[in-house]
């Protein structure tokens, strides 16, 4: 950004990033060192800009030792690109994946966390020849990636503009770093993974709709052509290195095949996010397993979860936790009509003990242990109640592994936390301004309302500049504050201290609709 408060030593932004899509760009910007140019694109996406930013208050490693060092070493430097998005080029390279399965070749089909079965994920990531895991769609054409770590935050972002679709995910790491490390550089291939495993169920469907049945006999259900979507356009714009026999077998169906209704179509893509973290969550907590001998504490590791895919006019939101999507948005008819009437919608669960639901849920499951909830965490030890990894809270086996006062005592029925994710899915209006996606960092200083009505003022002003990281400038601004100090002061204390006076934070901020800003969003630091 330039002009501002600048964010100096102990406390530099540890990632910024922007990005504008390129279409109907303004010919008299001017090139430079820091916005990359690319070439026009057609405009399909329902995105103009985003920009990310994220500063670190946790003192933490640099890198994994998870899944002997593979993650930290191999995976995670490819990543982190904190300054710019960049792109990806096609390449005959293994994906990431391919190269943390081949560490595990012989343990992946028999996870201990999820039994080798013909009806489990772990079962089909083996045994199914299609699709393969290295046909990821980071090969293709024009993908731009970024993303970086911020104390024990992982934020990453991928964008397809030439396709039309954005994916965020923020990992809010706690007591350690290396669950939110695991998903950072594995959780993005297991979904690319599992929507080619839903296209190639829609192919195996549309060889039973060429003969007129349905999978199970019965005559398939056709949708009228003003509420269906064509699932095959969607998955083919993601994934353009197709296995060729994959297809094939869409081609030759093409023709035959009944359109699917829209909602189903959404349940498809939202079960396969949320099989994706599942199969995230048996593989981390089986390296766990192999590791905890000579990492006890990696049982106690974990993080949140937020993921957010805009494809089209579809945002979905998928999370563990109480990281937030934010949505501002006009009511009808007042769009653009001034910051009082921008509403703050939030697109996602929190996922705590504050939160009445949730705490009664946590209740219910556990009705024999009175002890579910100490001092307003689960057994005392955790605030949120949905969260990946921290496996000593889901398996007495796991729990088995730490000593004395670290271990959890009357482990009566675990699992106490939760994997099961919220899901939603959100349609785009016109109404619909931006989205601010954010750890729950952001949200200990600011409201839903005020962090959107901070980011739209900007925007006004600024229509050039950077929201993201002007919003962590704000909340610097307010935490040293409530601190009593100076905002030179608090960021001069060094990370792992200045954890008492405001958490890891990352936001991004995802500029909706088709208005094209003069710039692409800062990058500089």
């Amino acid at each position: 950004m330039r002009g501002g408060i600048m964010i100096k030593p102990e406390g530099e932004l540890k990632v910024s990033f922007g990005y504008q899509c390129n279409s109907n760009r303004d010919s008299s910007c001017e090139d430079s060192d820091e916005y990359e140019t690319l070439p026009e694109l057609r405009r399909n996406s329902s995105f103009s800009c985003l920009s990310g930013a994220a500063l670190s208050a946790n003192a933490t490693l640099a890198n994994t030792n998870i899944c002997n060092g593979l993650i930290g070493a191999e995976i995670l430097p490819s990543w982190d690109s904190p300054n710019s998005f960049r792109r990806v080029p096609s390449s005959p390279t293994l994906s990431r994946l391919d190269i943390l399965s081949s560490s595990l070749q012989s343990s992946m089909s028999n996870l201990s966390c999820s039994p080798s079965t013909p009806d489990s994920d772990s079962y089909l990531l083996k045994s199914m020849s299609p699709p393969s895991r290295s046909e990821g769609f980071l090969n293709a054409m024009e993908v731009q990636v970024a993303g970086g770590a911020a104390g024990e935050d992982r934020v990453q972002a991928v964008c397809s503009e030439e396709n039309g679709w954005l994916f965020c995910a923020i990992y809010d790491g706690f007591n350690g770093r290396d669950a939110a490390d695991f998903l950072a550089g594995t959780l993005y291939e297991t979904i690319v993974f599992y929507f080619k495993l839903l296209d190639w169920e829609s192919s195996q469907e549309s060889i039973k709709a060429s003969s007129g049945l349905d999978l199970d006999g019965s005559l398939p259900y056709i949708e009228d052509d003003s509420n269906t979507i064509n699932e095959e356009r969607f998955l083919s714009q993601i994934y353009t290195d197709r296995d060729s026999s994959v297809d094939n077998v869409s081609k030759n169906a093409s023709c035959a095949k009944p359109k699917i209704s829209t909602d189903s179509f959404r349940h498809g893509v939202l079960d396969s996010l949320q099989r994706a973290l599942s199969q995230s969550e048996n593989d981390f907590l089986y390296m766990v397993e192999q590791e905890m001998e000579d990492r006890p504490d990696l049982v106690s590791v974990g993080s949140c979860v937020l993921v957010v895919l805009l494809h089209g006019k579809d945002l979905y939101t998928l999370n563990l936790g109480d990281s937030r999507a934010v949505l501002a948005t006009y009511g009808d008819g007042d769009f653009m009509n001034g910051s009082e009437r921008l509403k703050a919608i939030q697109l996602t669960d929190s996922h705590t003990v504050d939160d009445e639901g949730e705490r009664m849920r946590v209740l219910c499951d556990h009705p024999d242990d009175p002890m579910t909830i100490v001092a307003g965490r689960v057994k005392g030890k955790l605030k949120v109640t949905r969260a990946f990894g921290v496996g000593y809270l889901k398996k007495k086996k796991l729990n088995d592994a730490l000593m004395g006062i670290l271990q959890v005592r009357n482990l009566m029925s675990p699992p106490y936390v939760s994997t099961q994710p919220s899901l939603n899915v959100h349609r785009i209006s016109k109404s619909d301004c931006f989205v601010v996606v954010g750890s729950d960092g952001l949200f200990d200083f600011f409201t839903n309302d005020e962090a959107v009505k901070l980011v739209h003022s900007y925007i006004l002003s600024n229509p050039s500049g950077d929201p993201a990281k002007f919003l962590l400038e704000q909340l610097v601004v307010r935490a040293a504050n409530c601190a009593g100090f100076s905002m030179e002061e608090l960021m001069n204390i060094p990370a792992g201290r200045r954890r008492k006076y405001h958490d890891d934070v990352t936001v991004i901020v995802i500029i909706l609709g088709t208005n094209q800003r003069t710039t692409k969003a800062s990058t500089c630091v």
